[in-house]
């Protein structure tokens, strides 16, 4: 249990310990190479985001739009409905 309690983000002391690892392995030259390549796939991810999000959004406001139809539609029904029966009663109350 006390194994979770040490599993957190980086402090300060850890991330220079990861950026001195980083630049041993990898070499002063490779590093903008590797940031770029980064910033690329962050600028894909939010790209591919953005775009579900506004599927997701069009896909609602078309389900939005259909139940108001359908709503109206039922509200027409019954206004029809009750426009006949008035009819229908002032027909047998003459």
């Amino acid at each position: 249990m006390t194994y979770l309690v040490l599993i957190g983000m980086p402090g300060g002391v850890e991330l220079i310990i990861i950026v001195f690892v980083v630049l041993l392995l990898f070499g002063g030259r490779k590093i903008p190479e590797l940031m770029r390549g980064l910033g690329k796939g962050i600028k894909e991810f939010n790209t591919a985001r953005s775009s579900l999000e506004d599927e997701l959004q069009k896909g609602m406001d078309e389900e939005e739009k259909k139940q108001k139809r359908l709503e109206a539609e039922r509200l027409e029904k019954v206004k029809a409905e009750k426009e006949k029966l008035e009819a229908e009663r002032t027909s047998h109350s003459e």
